[in-house]
């Protein structure tokens, strides 16, 4: 029962090219980013990624970008990593983009067994009818496309309404990053940490969580646990430092006059739960 490996190094020793992984976080909130350097640092490559975003140039999944360890992402939101933008128009990188409630709930489908689910979001647009650029090549041609989907219509309390099929996510291996964690795997998230971290967690067939702080079993209450052990595989115990080394993705300063009527700086994240429990 005891999940503890000694390195992130080990726990990601096995993951092979062409792998998918499910990557925890919201922005630079609560990413596993101590064992995103090491799968970076064991040459893994052509990976596809399935996370909320790709993190930001340098840093996160961006370092995996940067090196070019991705073949494919399937993400929601990837507006702050110009090299991302790039690698994708020029052909390096293909993408799908997805609603982000809905790639929350196909990452909670796989998890829970549940090959497919019908939502109205997308419905009427590219996202049902199909047609995305998934891939440019070099000259900006589309090359890869995504399908059409499926479409019902189902009758509700406000009457016939029209439904996408979306089909359930999961990966061969889920990197997460937990405030608290015990030897069995249960774990407990911190604030907007509690994203896509459980949801990462219940996709991945092997699921690898690094923890903030490492507790023996039954010292964490039941009532408190985020994720049951039951989906985790590895526990990584992050050391002071590498717990404290946490990034904000956008920060501004303003003037802001103390009570003598001089100004400090005061830092402000620009986007204030990307900066929360990380």
């Amino acid at each position: 029962m005891d999940k503890v490996v000694s390195s992130a190094a080990e726990a990601v020793a096995d993951i092979p090219d062409g792998a998918t992984l499910a990557v925890g976080g919201f922005g630079l909130c609560g990413i596993p980013s101590v064992l995103i350097d090491a799968v970076l640092e064991a040459g893994t490559s052509d990976l596809e990624a399935v996370s909320n975003n790709c993190g930001v140039d340098e840093w996160g999944l961006g370092r995996l970008l940067f090196a070019k360890r991705l073949r494919r992402m399937i993400s929601s939101y990837v507006g702050e990593n110009k090299e991302f933008a790039r690698q994708y128009l020029s052909g390096e990188l293909e993408v799908e983009l997805t609603p982000q409630g809905t790639l929350a709930e196909r990452m909670r489908a796989g998890g829970s067994g549940i090959p497919g689910f019908y939502t109205a979001t997308g419905v009427g647009t590219q996202v049902a009818e199909g047609g995305l650029p998934w891939k440019y090549d070099a000259e900006g041609n589309v090359i890869v496309a995504s399908p059409p989907k499926e479409t019902r219509v189902f009758s509700t309390a406000e009457g016939d309404k029209e439904y996408v099929l979306e089909e359930a996510i999961v990966a061969d291996f889920a990197l997460v990053r937990a405030w608290k964690g015990d030897r069995h795997g249960n774990l407990v998230y911190r604030d907007s940490a509690r994203n896509f971290n459980p949801l990462a967690a219940m996709c991945g067939r092997t699921t690898i969580a690094e923890v903030e702080h490492l507790v023996e079993p039954g010292e964490l209450d039941p009532n408190d646990v985020h994720t049951p052990g039951v989906y985790v595989q590895r526990v990584v115990a992050l050391t002071p430092e590498q717990a404290a080394d946490k990034r904000i993705e956008k920060v501004t300063t303003r003037p802001r006059p103390d009570s003598a009527g001089s100004a400090d700086e005061a830092l402000v994240d620009d986007a204030a739960t990307h900066g929360l429990g990380g």
